[in-house]
């Protein structure tokens, strides 16, 4: 794994341990379910980090006998099971706030759940544009979805500290009304993140202009007069492209050859492309 992206998975998962111990304390002194909802989103990203930093490191392991072609699927498979444990997650904190509209219950908005709850925010901020600098620079899907969280968590924390105002001005059901809003937005994240990545584990083709930028790297490859077929699927996170160049029937075998070796290794330049497996047609 190159450093910078260790690095930012140990910042994300050192933030969020941090974060669940605190909003744990203040939920459970506060009573708040708002706030035990935001520790219990804290938890869901711990358990995130966690499975971003061993799909990361599973991810750039080397192919060998029975992964030749790498494990790059580690990523959006890693991701994906985040997505199903946040929609569990969501579903008991729906269950609990519920519970807090019909019977609610005494909130205490003591000064530090409101601390705590403010520099949530201020830190996921921070992280989130961290992330997606280097989720964006490394093109790694596990980290861009623990980017998409961070900014989900912001919007909840916000949703948060509101009920816990509200609670603390007399209207204990708000409490209530914020626990399911944080998990609306815990189920946004799951929601997110695993359409993201069922494209990657469905092996979807690359859009029309990843099919564009192929045609134009291919043809830019001298001896190439034209490409009759192009298919494309993700295996993990990148391609694996197959395309038929044309090329003058006059040449030799070995001269046709090469240019097809010139085609794949320029479209295996791509950092979205692992592997070009091109077809030489003689016109």
């Amino acid at each position: 794994m190159p450093d910078r992206m260790k690095k930012a998975v140990n910042i994300a998962l050192f933030v969020n341990l941090f974060l669940f111990v605190i909003k744990a304390i203040v939920g459970v002194i506060s009573n708040s379910i708002a706030v035990i909802s935001e520790a219990l989103n804290s938890l869901t990203d711990i358990i995130s980090s966690y499975a971003i930093k061993f799909a990361v490191d599973v991810s750039n392991k080397k192919p060998d006998s029975t992964h030749q072609f790498g494990h790059s699927a580690a990523q959006p498979i890693a991701a994906f099971i985040v997505s199903v444990f946040a929609f569990v997650v969501g579903i008991n904190i729906v269950e609990e706030s519920i519970k807090r509209i019909i019977e609610p219950q005494e909130v205490y908005a003591i000064p530090s759940v409101y601390i705590v709850l403010i520099a949530t925010i201020f830190i996921k901020i921070v992280l989130n544009r961290y992330q997606r600098y280097i989720g964006k620079f490394f093109n790694s899907p596990a980290i861009k979805a623990a980017a998409v969280d961070s900014m989900n968590d912001v919007l909840a924390s916000s949703i948060a500290l509101l009920g816990v105002i509200g609670a603390g001005l007399g209207y204990r059901f708000i409490d209530g009304i914020a626990g399911i809003l944080v998990a609306a937005f815990i189920f946004k994240t799951g929601w997110e993140v695993g359409k993201e990545n069922i494209h990657y584990l469905m092996g979807h083709s690359g859009d029309k202009n990843f099919d564009s930028r192929i045609r134009g790297v291919s043809l830019s490859v001298k001896g190439v007069k034209g490409i009759n077929d192009l298919r494309s699927h993700y295996v993990g996170d990148k391609f694996h492209v197959e395309i038929h160049i044309e090329v003058d029937k006059q040449i030799s075998t070995f001269d046709s050859h090469e240019i097809g070796n010139n085609v794949r290794n320029e479209l295996e330049k791509l950092n979205d492309v692992q592997k070009a497996f091109v077809h030489v047609d003689p016109v």
